[in-house]
């Protein structure tokens, strides 16, 4: 097992956080944000009972290493990340913090996911089997599990507070955000995509498909914010193993949630918690994903 015990909930000052997601914690200092990555870990719309330790400090070092290597994209929330560097009460937890959280400029979100889609795989596999299309795009027959799309696709979904976020079609974003800020992050969904695909698979990895969000500022500047490519938001694949017709092995969460089909649980509460095997396969998982992308170590101080 891993020597490190997996942070659950966090607090700065003793004070709880302004807004508790599945994952993240989130801070509000002054006019900006921190945003912590917890150890926690969801499957079928639960929190599980075990975390993964140092999972919170993959998702904010991997967010970290794409919002730098994609800032010539499209501009992205990022301040700081070195929590030394911190305004306190976060620079008193630095600690803590080290590798797992990231000061960002504040955003009203846009109210949609844009979903880049490279490959036929998981709701888009089930679209296409039910109609033939994915997300309203008709797609050639006869495709199979995990094939590689005729070319990549922008599939936008609402933004759900709790549960699954539902596939909508683009005229459906178009009346949430407008015609011409749909065509602008389109344009930046495919092409972020694409910079993400050509370096994984630079490292051995197929990036089959990952979801981005925008957000816009008080002067209205268009922001990349939230998670970038990181195991949570996206299907990595070793390319090594790659065999369409079916399920693909993953650099993600798949693993827990075929445990969790493998014990039966109904989906309902009470939620499982993982056994140690499980928990330390995940996390060197994440780890693995993580060191082959960046080509080095995940900085673990304060572990």
């Amino acid at each position: 097992m891993p020597s490190s015990s997996p942070l659950l909930n966090t607090t700065l000052a003793g004070q709880p956080p302004a807004r508790r997601g599945k994952v993240r914690d989130l801070f509000e200092l002054g006019d900006d944000l921190l945003i912590v990555a917890t150890d926690r870990i969801s499957a079928f719309d639960y929190v599980l009972g075990s975390g993964i330790p140092d999972k919170g400090r993959v998702l904010t070092q991997l967010s970290a290493f794409w919002f730098d290597r994609t800032r010539d994209l499209v501009p992205n929330h990022v301040l700081e990340t070195d929590a030394a560097r911190f305004p306190e009460p976060a620079r008193s937890e630095a600690a803590m913090l080290a590798g797992r959280a990231m000061l960002v400029r504040r955003t009203e979100p846009l109210p949609i996911e844009c979903v880049a889609r490279g490959y036929l795989s998981g709701s888009g596999w089930k679209d296409y089997l039910a109609t033939g299309q994915v997300c309203g795009v008709t797609l050639p027959p006869g495709l199979r599990e995990s094939d590689r799309l005729p070319a990549p696709l922008f599939t936008p979904a609402t933004k759900a507070a709790s549960g699954h976020d539902e596939n909508i079609s683009e005229a459906d974003a178009a009346a949430l955000i407008g015609p011409e800020l749909l065509a602008r992050v389109k344009a930046l969904t495919l092409a972020l995509y694409a910079h993400g695909v050509a370096h994984a698979e630079s490292r051995g990895i197929i990036l089959a498909d990952t979801k981005f969000e925008f957000g816009r500022t008080a002067d209205g500047t268009l922001l990349l914010i939230d998670e970038v490519m990181t195991p949570d938001s996206s299907r990595y694949w070793p390319a090594d193993q790659y065999a369409p017709g079916g399920p693909q092995p993953s650099f993600d969460k798949q693993y827990v949630r075929d445990y969790l089909e493998s014990i039966r649980w109904n989906k309902q509460p009470p939620v499982p918690s993982l056994p140690d095997d499980v928990v330390a396969r995940t996390r060197e998982k994440y780890l693995d994903a993580y060191q082959r992308l960046t080509g080095h170590a995940l900085e673990t101080a304060g572990a």
